[in-house]
C-alpha cells in the first residue's frame, strides 16, 4: 500500500484472486493478492486495517475492485480446504457450493461410473462430495467486515479458469501457466 504519487502496485495472478482498494479522499491505494490460503488468513480484511491505521483511511471512502480469478464454476477444493474455512469462518457456507451439474455426456458418464466404483473398502465412503470454492464472496465478506459499502465493491465477473481466449489459469495450465497484472497508481 502507498499514498506515494506516479508509483504503481501490482500484483501476478494466475487463478488467485486479485483485490485493487482505494480511499478516493486520501488517495491512498492497496494491491492484494488472495489465494485461499491469503483469503483464509483474511489477508483483504487486515489490509483495509493497515489503510486505516497507518494513513486514517475511513472505509465509507474506499472503493474495492476484484480482478479476474477462478470462479466458483470451475475451483473445486479439498477436504482440507473447506475444513480450514469452516474453523476460521462461522459465515463459511456462504463461500462454497457444489460443483454446477455436468453439461457434457461423456465427462458425467466417466463420474457416475466412479460413483459406483470407488477403492474405498465396502462400507466406507471414500472421498467425500466435492466442493467449489467462491474466491469474490470470501473477499466481498472481508471488505464488507472491514467496513466498505457492498456499492463500492467491484467484482470483474470473469473466471479465468473458463475463459481460456483472455486469461491464464494455474488449474487449468498448470506450472506452465503464464501471469496477468492488476495494476494501481495515484495520479500527481
Amino acid at each position: 500500500m502507498t499514498s506515494e504519487p506516479d508509483v504503481l502496485l501490482s500484483v501476478r495472478t494466475a487463478d488467485c484472486l486479485p483485490v485493487l482498494v482505494a480511499d478516493v479522499k486520501l488517495h491512498v491505494i492497496a494491491a492484494v493478492h488472495a489465494g485461499w490460503r491469503g483469503a483464509l488468513a483474511r489477508v483483504i480484511e487486515k489490509t483495509v486495517g493497515e489503510m486505516r491505521r497507518i494513513y486514517g483511511s475511513a472505509p465509507e471512502n474506499l472503493v474495492a475492485a476484484l480482478g479476474p480469478a477462478i470462479g466458483r464454476c470451475c475451483y473445486e477444493v479439498g477436504d482440507e480446504v473447506v475444513d480450514a474455512f469452516r474453523a476460521r469462518f462461522t459465515e463459511c457456507d456462504d463461500f462454497f457450493c457444489p460443483p454446477p451439474l455436468e453439461r457434457d455426456t461423456e465427462r458425467a458418464r466417466s463420474r457416475y461410473s466412479l460413483l459406483f466404483h470407488t477403492q474405498a473398502p465396502p462400507g466406507h465412503r471414500g472421498e467425500r462430495s466435492s466442493l467449489h470454492l467462491d474466491l469474490v464472496a470470501v473477499a466481498q465478506a472481508q471488505l464488507t467486515a472491514a467496513g466498505l459499502r457492498a456499492s463500492a465493491i467491484h467484482d470483474s465477473g470473469y473466471c479465468t479458469a473458463c475463459r481460456r481466449d483472455l486469461f491464464f489459469s494455474y488449474r487449468r495450465e498448470g506450472s506452465q501457466a503464464g501471469r496477468m497484472m492488476a495494476v494501481i497508481g495515484v495520479r500527481e
